[in-house]
């Protein structure tokens, strides 16, 4: 069959063309479910509240679809870190149709009653990363892999939101169908990219000799890595929930933030703004991916994510005292808050499994992650709009900015120093 001849193949392949190709189809595979969960947020439902409520509708379509994706995570937790191998494939293709099934209701269930679509919209997508990592993970050129996976979310986040104005703009397509058919446009390249992706095959001898092997994990297994490594784990879970948080505000009202300074009109300013961030990103990975000894390569890790930190708090700094423009902070924001968000999802507890030998794999980790980065994203949903109704988005995010790049130094910090102890330079293999 084609498929267990494209596997063969990939089997033989040198390594950089391997590379490129499993970059590119998980790319393409996660890239492809952003337009089954980001579309909505290139709509303003402006004027409209929930319930006749203090509440803005969109604000509630924005809380309920992280309510949803948040109990995705959560479910992930115990999921996707257990998923057996040869159903890895099936499970993304039903996430991804479900959620796409809850559009649908989105656009033709009436004024309030859309919340619960949206939450349904949500409820199916947050496994997917978890998932699609399972593929990438436990490889020798895994920070490669993970680094360009992890473009997919920058970009795709701005791309579908101008293709959802697009399809409102030249389709005359409205606000409550946008999303549906944006995902529709999507579809079969989603479905194309999870077919190339199963076609993988699992990591070989050399990189499991490298990395450690990568076996699903049960919950005792779960249960023992929380209590070897929690100490040094919880600084770095709050530092997520924050910049979870910060970002997703980032990225749901983004059209808000632009249009408060001045960038309305602009067609494609999403796309100009993310593609830089998502280009600065890849880039800084790669170079992680220079440091073969896993110890120094986590705490680069560390150093990479404290400077994203400090970009967001000095950005934001210079465009209060008049030093840069609105858009060039958008765009600093932007990287340095993925900067600080992004090793999480990848090289982080990629790294931190190496090089302790943990028995199981960085999925759950992630997830777990995950789970409560997006609790912390609900919270703030809530704190802006019924205990900080008076200021403006714009306002809230400034001073969102400050906190986020205080806490994230502080935090990283005393994780590094508990990691310094933990493991010692002597315990640091050579890959």
């Amino acid at each position: 069959m084609l498929g267990d001849a494209l596997t063969r193949w990939l089997e033989r392949a040198p390594r950089g063309v391997f590379a490129l190709y499993a970059a590119a189809v998980a790319f393409a595979t996660y890239f492809g479910m952003y337009a089954f969960r980001k579309p909505f947020a290139a709509a303003s439902f402006e004027g409209e509240t929930f319930l006749a409520s203090g509440v803005a509708l969109k604000t509630a379509f924005v809380i309920a679809q992280l309510v949803g994706y948040t109990l995705s995570k959560y479910v992930g937790v115990g999921v996707a870190p257990s998923l057996p191998d040869g159903r890895r494939a099936r499970a993304l293709v039903t996430l991804v149709l479900a959620s796409e099934l809850a559009l649908l209701l989105f656009a033709v269930l009436p004024g309030d009653l859309k919340v619960v679509a949206i939450f349904a919209n949500g409820l199916p997508l947050g496994m997917v990363w978890g998932i699609v990592v399972r593929y990438l993970e436990g490889r020798r050129t895994s920070d490669a892999l993970l680094a360009g996976l992890a473009t997919s979310f920058i970009v795709a986040s701005g791309v579908v939101k101008d293709a959802g104005r697009w399809l409102m703009r030249e389709g005359d397509v409205s606000e409550a169908w946008m999303p549906f058919a944006t995902g529709a446009v999507f579809l079969p390249g989603f479905l194309l990219a999870v077919w190339l992706l199963d076609r993988l095959p699992p990591p070989t001898a050399d990189d499991v000799a490298s990395r450690s092997a990568r076996p699903p994990m049960d919950a005792a297994m779960r249960r023992a890595f929380l209590r070897d490594h929690g100490a040094a784990l919880a600084p770095l879970l709050v530092v997520y929930v924050a910049v979870t948080a910060y970002r997703d505000f980032r990225d749901n009202y983004g059209v808000e933030l632009f249009d408060e300074l001045g960038y309305g009109a602009a067609p494609a300013i999403f796309t100009e703004t993310e593609v830089p961030v998502a280009l600065g990103v890849l880039v800084s990975l790669a170079l992680l991916g220079l440091v073969r000894r896993h110890r120094a390569g986590l705490f680069a890790t560390y150093a990479l994510m404290s400077a994203g930190a400090a970009l967001i708090g000095g950005s934001t700094w210079l465009l209060s005292h008049g030093g840069i423009d609105g858009a060039t902070w958008m765009l600093v924001t932007g990287l340095g808050s993925y900067l600080v968000y992004v090793p999480y999802n990848t090289v982080l507890f990629e790294r931190f499994v190496a090089v302790t030998g943990v028995a199981g794999n960085a999925v759950f980790a992630i997830q777990l992650a995950d789970a409560l980065g997006y609790t912390g994203s609900v919270v703030v949903q809530l704190v802006k709009d019924l205990g900080a109704a008076d200021a403006t988005r714009l306002a809230f995010f400034r001073g969102f900015s400050s906190v986020v790049a205080a806490l994230a130094l502080a935090l990283f910090a005393l994780s590094a120093a508990r990691m310094a102890r933990t493991i010692p330079a002597a315990a640091d293999p050579a890959p």
